[in-house]
């Protein structure tokens, strides 16, 4: 097991965006060496409206489209904790739902880049699958200041200018 790569699964169950692909996983890469995480699964899935909708009524009772939902496969990991897997199979961090159609409407309202934002979004999954919450002003700042730190260092690394999303404390993402 030393050394060995584990992998990131991109599916897109979506069609009214376009979305390059190739660009979101070299993405994701990114993230995953900068957390270090790259020895665990993640689950990456494209979805609609539509989609994300159902998704968000069924697991947090909101009847509402959203831009990202995380689905963490270690559910009381501490933030900022890594999982120690005891087995092969429990090697993974869990998967992340990018509302995709959701944030693309939200680019064009604020001239955004969509694969940025789509960057962006999934730090803020992957923080969700490593432990980190918002539901408390202590945690919004824990967690901001993750994202902070992780999109900083993508930008190191990219030569991008990205910022965290979160601007403010809430329940809704």
């Amino acid at each position: 097991m030393p050394g060995f790569k584990m992998g990131v699964v991109l599916r897109n169950l979506q069609k009214v965006v376009p979305l390059r692909r190739a660009r979101l996983r070299k993405d994701v890469d990114t993230l995953r060496h900068i957390l270090g995480i790259h020895k665990f699964d993640l689950g990456i899935v494209c979805v609609d409206n539509h989609r994300i909708q159902q998704i968000n009524k069924i697991y947090r009772k909101k009847n509402v489209p959203t831009d990202v939902l995380s689905f963490p496969f270690y559910e009381d990991l501490r933030p900022g904790k890594l999982p120690c897997p005891l087995h092969r199979d429990e090697l993974n961090l869990g998967d992340i739902f990018l509302g995709v159609e959701f944030v693309m409407k939200q680019c064009k309202e604020d001239s955004l880049d969509l694969h940025g934002a789509l960057a962006v979004i999934t730090a803020h999954g992957i923080c969700h699958l490593l432990g980190y919450r918002h539901e408390t002003e202590e945690e919004w700042t824990e967690m901001l200041q993750k994202e902070s730190y992780i999109l900083n260092e993508y930008n190191r690394l990219t030569g991008r200018h990205l910022e965290p999303l979160m601007k403010r404390c809430s329940q809704d993402s």
